[in-house]
This record gives structure tokens, sequence and C-alpha cells, in this order.
């Protein structure tokens, strides 16, 4: 399965004062990644909305390898690297690339599900157990099942 779920250019307002990608440019572009691949696979903002369930980030990690530049090229892939089913916990690896398939950087998180109204973490419904095959997968991939 394609990891890639973003694609787009650098703008002018995602640079910083050293004339590269600002530090939190790269969280929206893994944000916006994340949610095209949730979307991609059917978990839409919607199907959010009619569980009342949304995710929540507990640790986020950023380490750079190449700057990226104004009008640069990009690409995100996201892969799961952990979940689990008893506590609906999951952890996501962003690998950020330019164009030519340099890796500028590696972005991690770690998170859970909220209840919106309760605001309490939540499991996710049981129909949607079959969606969290569909993510792809690391080759490190753990899955909690106890």
């Amino acid at each position: 399965m394609d990891k890639i779920f973003f694609k787009g250019q650098v703008l002018w307002a995602q640079i910083d004062a050293n004339r590269h990608l600002r530090h939190s440019a790269y969280a929206d572009f893994c944000a916006q990644a994340r949610s095209n691949m949730l979307n991609s696979i059917g978990l839409s903002l919607t199907e959010f909305a009619i569980h009342r369930i949304g995710p929540i980030l507990f640790r986020e990690e950023l380490l750079y390898h190449r700057e990226i530049h104004l009008d640069e090229e990009i690409y995100v892939e996201v892969e799961l690297t952990q979940f689990n089913a008893i506590n609906s916990r999951f952890s996501f690896r962003h690998l950020v690339f330019k164009a030519d398939g340099t890796k500028s950087a590696t972005v991690h998180v770690d998170g859970a599900w909220l209840d919106l109204e309760k605001r309490k973490l939540t499991t996710i419904p049981a129909e949607w157990q079959d969606f969290i095959h569909k993510i792809p997968k690391s080759t490190d991939y753990i899955e909690i099942n106890e």
C-alpha cells in the first residue's frame, strides 16, 4: 500500500527567519497527511463527528535531517508503528521527503482517542476495528492485545 498521503509546495508563510521551513509547518504537514490517510480508509471528519470522537496527541517528536526551502515540493509518508487494541492508543511515524527523495525529517506522534462530550479518553467503536487493519504499518509495527 502506498504510504504517501500529502504532496505539496512549501509556501512563503511556512518559512522562518532562517529562510527554511519553520518547525511548526512540519507538524501541519504531518497532521494533514494523517487526516488524508484516515479519510482514505473511510474515517472522515464526518465519521468522527457522528461518533463524537477526536484524536488527541500526547507526544510529537521532530527529527530534522535536511533543510527544506521556499517553493520546494515535498511529500509525507505515514505509517502506524504501534496500536494498543485494548485502549486504542496509537503511534505514527511520518517521513517528510523532498521531491527528489531526500529524507528531510522524521516525525513521531503518540496519541489516543478522546470522547468529545465526556472529555475523557475512549476506545474506538467496534465498527472501526476493520479500519485499523487498513492503515499502512511500519516494518517495526507492534500491536498490543493484552
